[in-house]
């Protein structure tokens, strides 16, 4: 069973998921320990390609408070690990108008590695939000009459 470490809600609701995936991290020790502190946020994290390569920008880790002289820089972009059928999917994909790769959830997996789900997504409209706001109310006023 993984061990959910962020989410990002509001992800949900800003965006209509076209696809998902997860992927691994290229991480340092002191990041590894700050996750597992969960001293993580991931509201503002989006992916880009760099050559044959995915990496994730805006996922601040803070820094890991016993360590030595040496530290990690919260915001650096980190190298997604992921296939190369993968990467030329999103590559594909991202071709597209208003298209984007977004971070939707931070987890450790069973196996102690930490992973990021991320999702290619499309901006909602006005009207959509709205939309998704209605359905949630109908959901929520069904649920209670059970």
């Amino acid at each position: 069973m993984s061990e959910l470490i962020a989410q990002n809600k509001k992800a949900r609701y800003e965006y209509e998921f076209l696809e998902k995936l997860t992927a691994g991290m290229v991480l340092t020790g002191t990041e590894i320990k700050s996750i597992r502190n969960r001293n993580v946020s991931i509201k503002e994290a989006y992916c880009r390609i760099k050559g044959n390569e995915l990496f994730v920008h805006n996922l601040h880790i803070g820094e890991y408070e016993q360590r030595g002289f040496v530290n990690h820089e919260p915001l650096r972009p980190r190298k997604l690990l992921l296939n190369s059928r993968e990467l030329k999917k999103i590559n594909k994909k991202l071709q597209d108008q208003g298209v984007t790769v977004i971070v939707t959830r931070m987890f450790i997996s069973e196996s102690g590695y930490a992973k990021l789900d991320i999702a290619l997504a499309r901006g909602k409209k006005i009207h959509d939000k709205r939309t998704t706001i209605k359905d949630r109310d109908i959901q929520r006023d069904m649920d209670r009459m059970r």
